[in-house]
């Protein structure tokens, strides 16, 4: 687990440095705002608008190749989450961005910190619309960039890098671009000056008061978690706000990352995104605080109330966004971790005794074409319980919540948009990050298809990840959603049918050391084997 999130953005140097040049370019001046601001690692696409930026390139930097440009967006999105800092990104032009966009969108939602560059044609020839130019540089990443900038002058090109980086980690964090001239690099410019910038917000005060009088009344209180909490470093925190009131705690649905131990006494489980059975599950307690989370994220249309009868809403975000369109309750906007800790300052006014146990699952047994509960169990026994799981498997995603339980902060991350072809480069972003971390990617068959290079660029790093691919043939998420939308058990659904994919011919084919397994009996070797190894290994497991 890294240490407790920093009061402030401060670069690493208290000066400048130096420039062996008489003259400082913009090159000069960017590369030393990155080393200040600790964004050494470049993960980068190159084209032809970017090439000048990176010659001389420092000695002390690292260029991380993708072969595709969500890929590239997708491991800076780990390495970013990993290592608690901006990533630093690369990008060619409008096509380049275009490209990236569905990795872009899902990092606005994981409200990761990533300073984007995008090449952009010569100045002198903007005026002529020509070849490889984005003609509206600024506007194609919205809305899903929190500031998009193309310097007026080449000189402003440092201190707009400067203003992104602060911009992408003020709370909540987020991903920015900056567009850059192919010839501004090698024009003069100036050193920006340190700074430190607070990115810590108290909650107010008197709001939180309300909130703590409201959970010291209830009797029989529950706390929804989200993903803030594991990015505000406030696990401990939470797991102590819950002893202390010895409340239930749920999981917010469409959770990106794991923020409260899986295999805790008050754990009582996932919401789904559902507002029916979301009040359903929530029946009978009288308070529902919601920290880190929206209130709620809902996935298909639903009625009636948001939250079970008699009861009160009360909500902890980083977000103001998220506090304004909260449907009902008292929001408090701020640090998770800094609110959490005012709460825990008003010790609670009554004993309540635990609640209901959550009941266990029973075992998966083996069959000839195995279960997915099955896989995943086996897979929650041979790995340990530090190590880091990137999940996209979306069909899976309900029986991982069974039989693959989460234990440890830091330990789980899976994309907030649901948008796929995050998972596999975000695995190797995170191995990039926790370099002494083991890191495991569980994979559908169709996500895996959508940024399948990245197992290139962890062949190439010599990365410790193991990824394990979860082949049933088909799209299921899709058909065992198309009855919510009138489809009968015998409709086809079009589209959704993948026979013929050979994983492991295309791992091999990227660099990657792969197996199959097709039965029960030679899993638990298989996964016990590629853990072991130090080098990136594809398991393909076939499944019902």
């Amino acid at each position: 687990m890294t240490g407790p999130v920093p009061l402030a953005v401060v670069e690493t140097a208290q000066h400048p440095t130096t420039t062996s040049s008489t003259t400082i370019t913009v090159r000069d001046a960017v590369f030393d705002l990155m080393r200040r601001f600790g964004m050494t690692s470049v993960f980068a696409n190159p084209g032809s608008t970017e090439l000048p930026m990176f010659r001389d390139f420092p000695s002390d930097f690292r260029y991380v190749l993708g072969l595709q440009e969500a890929s590239v967006v997708g491991m800076a999105d780990g390495y970013a989450q990993a290592t608690r800092n901006a990533s630093f990104v690369n990008l060619h032009s409008a096509a380049g961005v275009g490209n990236a966009m569905g990795n872009i969108f899902t990092a606005h939602k994981n409200r990761t910190p990533m300073v984007i560059t995008a090449g952009q044609q010569a100045r002198s020839i903007l005026p002529f619309n020509p070849y490889l130019s984005s003609a509206q540089a600024t506007e194609l990443p919205k809305p899903y960039v929190k500031w998009s900038i193309e310097p007026a002058r080449a000189e402003d090109v440092p201190l707009a890098i400067a203003r992104a980086y602060y911009i992408a980690m003020l709370p909540p964090c987020g991903p920015v671009l900056v567009s850059v001239p192919v010839d501004d690099w090698d024009r003069a410019a100036e050193l920006v000056p340190t700074r430190v910038v607070s990115t810590e917000l108290r909650p107010q005060p008197a709001v939180l008061a309300q909130i703590a009088d409201a959970l010291n009344a209830s009797d029989r209180p529950a706390i929804v978690v989200g993903a803030a909490i594991d990015r505000d470093n406030a696990w401990n925190e939470v797991v102590a706000l819950a002893e202390a009131h010895n409340a239930r705690v749920w999981v917010a649905p469409m959770s990106g990352r794991c923020s409260f131990p899986e295999d805790h006494r008050l754990f009582a489980g996932f919401l789904p995104a559902m507002r029916e059975r979301i009040v359903q599950q929530l029946g009978g307690h009288d308070l529902i605080l919601a920290v880190g989370a929206p209130a709620f994220a809902y996935h298909i249309e639903g009625a009636g109330p948001h939250i079970p009868a008699g009861a009160t809403l009360c909500q902890l975000t980083e977000d103001p966004d998220t506090a304004a369109w909260a449907p009902v309750g008292i929001s408090a906007v701020g640090s998770i971790r800094l609110g959490v800790l005012d709460l825990l300052a008003r010790p609670p006014q009554k004993v309540r005794p635990l609640p209901p146990a959550k009941g266990t699952v029973p075992r998966a047994e083996p069959s000839p074409l195995m279960s997915v509960a099955y896989v995943l169990q086996t897979l929650a026994e041979a790995k340990e319980p530090d190590d880091i799981v990137v999940e996209e498997a979306p069909s899976a995603r309900a029986v991982m919540q069974s039989y693959l339980p989460i234990t440890r902060s830091e330990a789980f991350y899976t994309m907030d948009s649901g948008g796929l072809g995050y998972g596999m480069p975000a695995a190797v972003g995170v191995a990039l990050g926790k370099p002494q971390s083991r890191v495991i990617c569980l994979m559908g068959d169709g996500s895996s298809m959508y940024s399948i290079q990245a197992l290139w660029s962890a062949a190439q790093n010599k990365l410790p990840i193991t990824f394990v691919i979860l082949n049933n043939r088909r799209y299921a998420a899709l058909q065992e959603f198309a009855p919510v939308f009138g489809f009968s058990p015998t409709d086809v659904v079009q589209g959704t049918e993948l026979p013929d994919i050979d994983f492991q011919s295309l791992a091999k084919g990227m660099g990657c050391t792969a197996a199959r397994v097709t039965g029960p009996t030679e899993l638990r070797e298989v996964l016990d084997r590629a853990l072991a190894s130090n080098a990136p290994n594809v398991v393909e497991v076939r499944v019902a």
